[in-house]
């Protein structure tokens, strides 16, 4: 069986001619209006996404500052021992989470349903007692100039210990 082609002339289809009729639409635009907007929009999305990372680094840091704290002081023998262990273990938990331990964090011991910032009340470990370990440190909001009131903010771990029952008085 033998193909035959088609005995008429070809017709080309109709061309399309460059838009050249004033409506302002060119051939091309699209893509730069589409990098236009995806700066436009994901710039400050990328932003927020980092700042927003940044402070929950910060707290989850705080946070677990304050639970090792509480760990070493109600492991010493002593409180005023075991003050300057969790002094030393909440700088190990900041800088677990890449944080420099800095003079600006404050660590606290006080009645366990106390809010952070109440201080005081404890100065020994009596068996059986529960106390709160804060820590507390101010971060700086990141991409905010330091002269604005919302550049910083305080983020606060507490952590409740309980002392074991059948410890020597200390």
């Amino acid at each position: 069986m033998a193909v035959r082609s088609w005995p008429g002339p070809r017709v080309a289809g109709p061309r399309v001619a460059a838009r050249d009729d004033g409506s302002g639409i060119d051939d091309g635009s699209a893509i730069i209006e589409f990098i236009f907007l995806a700066v436009v929009v994901m710039v400050p999305l990328i932003y927020l996404v980092l700042a927003a990372f940044e402070v929950q680094r910060n707290v989850f840091a705080v946070k677990q500052a304050a639970r090792e704290a509480g760990r070493a002081v109600v492991t010493a023998q002593t409180f005023a021992e075991g003050a300057a262990r969790a002094d030393y273990a909440a700088d190990l938990a900041l800088q677990d989470q890449g944080l420099a331990p800095d003079s600006a964090r404050t660590l606290s011991y006080g009645p366990a349903g106390a809010s952070c910032p109440a201080a005081g009340g404890v100065d020994r470990l009596e068996p059986g007692t529960d106390f709160a370990v804060c820590v507390t440190r101010p971060i700086p909001i990141p991409g905010v100039p330091g002269f604005l009131p919302v550049s910083r903010t305080t983020v606060t771990g507490r952590y409740v210990v309980h002392v074991d029952q059948f410890r020597p008085p200390g």
